[in-house]
Formats: structure tokens, sequence, C-alpha cells
């Protein structure tokens, strides 16, 4: 695993159970094949506080559009493995 991986695996890793399994299987299933700018907005989304993170990854808040909405979207079709 090379550094910047390292490094997105770490962010990963939340202070919340669910988050940490939410982003861990975007990171292992999705963001390799995804485009740069969805690649850069899972990379935003893995800077915000856990409270505003599983609120927009369970639908409490709103997403929006753009990369980062792409993102979120992904994150809550993705069922369990």
């Amino acid at each position: 695993m090379n550094a910047a991986r390292k490094r997105l695996y770490w962010l990963c890793r939340r202070g919340v159970r669910e988050l940490d399994i939410l982003t861990l299987r975007y990171l292992e299933h999705h963001y390799d094949k995804a485009e740069a700018d969805e690649r850069a907005a899972f990379e935003k989304l893995l800077q915000l506080p856990d409270p505003e993170l599983y609120q927009l990854l369970t639908g409490r808040r709103a997403a929006g559009g753009g990369a980062v909405g792409r993102v979120v979207r992904r994150i809550a079709q993705s069922g369990p493995d």
C-alpha cells in the first residue's frame, strides 16, 4: 500500500464505527475506479467532523449535487458486504 492510500485508510478510521464501515467500503470498492473529481470529493468528505459526515451519509442532511453528492449517494447505496 502506497503512502497516499495509507493516509486515506487512516482518514477513514473514524470515531464512529458506522462511519468506518461506510468510508472504508467506498475506499476499497469504488475509490480506485472513480474519476478525479469524485476522488477529490471523497477526500473532502473525510475532512468533515464525524457528526457532519454522519448526517450526510445517513441522509439526515442533503449532500447537494456535483461530485460530493455522487460520492455520498454511492456510499449510501452500498449495502452491507
